[in-house]
């Protein structure tokens, strides 16, 4: 397996035996932030690509996988792969390894549930907003006057593994839960679930999205969706930026000032996010606040994750490349 070329376009170094792993595959030449320019020019030598979606700035697409001539397979550590198309993938024949399925390893990942649940509170209590105050010599918790967990309903959108995890997490802080997810039958006690989307929206004081993104889910938070919230709900996202239409939620926000928002993730994150018309708005007012798709990234999480998928790429090097 020695003629095999990894090129890996996402920061790796840090995480225990990971490179270990990759240099037993084949040669590997690490290129950790990269632009797209820098891995176009570089692609057609390469027989595989290692990523993961929350750093890069690399959209894996027809022109990069059309220069990547003798590239066979994608290796990405992440449940989410709305960085490569995959439309063009399956056309040319290049596979791709991915988390989406692998179950058993990803129930052991809490990261972004944690994350989710961190933002949740950090935004009922306005933690940052009095943190960066306070060192600005401001001394009034008048300004600050938050919510408390016990007499929230929490809304969950999806209930797959992180939306239960972090359904569990709400519920033992005394929220009361409402989940919706069509997909799923829900037996968790404590959780109602509902059956129409609007039930949820009517009554939660926080909405917290764990969806995959599909194109039933793309956009799914519009204008109509938004019109059937509270006027101070709390909406979190840690699941894919695509799944909320930012422009209608710019325009709820505009004429909702106590809504808040607390996100991960952002619309069109690795081609444009400064185009992001959430991120734009965020600048200039302090009821946004957004992290840096940051959900996995605990060392635990990118242990697990990461090495998860190196051991599959030995697996298929081992089958198909002998």
């Amino acid at each position: 397996m020695s003629n095999i070329k990894i090129l890996v376009i996402t920061p790796v170094k840090h995480i225990n035996f990971l490179c270990e792993k990759l240099e037993a595959v084949g040669n590997v030449t690490y290129m950790e932030d990269p632009d797209f320019s820098d891995v176009i020019e570089a692609i057609s030598q390469f027989h595989v690509i290692f990523t993961n979606p929350n750093k890069s700035k690399v959209f894996i697409g027809e022109e990069l996988l059309r220069a990547g001539i003798n590239l066979k397979l994608i290796v990405t550590a992440s449940t989410g792969t709305n960085h490569i198309d995959k439309v063009i993938t399956k056309k040319m024949g290049i596979e791709i390894i991915s988390l989406t399925k692998e179950k058993n390893t990803i129930e052991k990942i809490s990261s972004t549930a944690e994350l989710a649940f961190g933002l949740t509170l950090n935004s009922l209590r306005n933690i940052n907003i009095s943190h960066k105050n306070a060192l600005q010599g401001e001394w009034d918790y008048t300004q600050y006057i938050g919510r408390q967990m016990n007499a929230l309903t929490i809304g969950v959108i999806g209930y797959g593994r992180l939306g239960r995890m972090y359904a569990n997490f709400c519920k033992a802080f005394g929220s009361k839960i409402i989940a919706y997810d069509p997909y799923k039958k829900i037996e968790d006690k404590g959780i109602k679930q509902v059956k129409l989307i609007n039930e949820l929206l009517n009554v939660s004081d926080v909405i917290s999205f764990h969806v995959h993104i599909s194109p039933e889910t793309t956009n799914m938070a519009d204008k109509k969706f938004f019109s059937q919230m509270k006027s101070n709900v709390l909406i979190v996202n840690t699941a894919r930026g695509e799944v909320i239409n930012e422009k209608d939620l710019v325009v709820f926000l505009k004429k909702n000032p106590d809504v808040r928002v607390a996100t991960d993730v952002l619309a069109n994150e690795i081609k444009g996010r400064k185009d992001s018309l959430l991120f734009k708005y965020a600048l200039e007012n302090e009821s946004v606040i957004i992290t840096q798709h940051i959900g996995g990234m605990t060392s635990e999480a990118q242990e697990i994750a990461y090495n998860h998928v190196a051991n599959k790429l030995k697996s298929y090097a081992e089958v198909n490349w002998q």
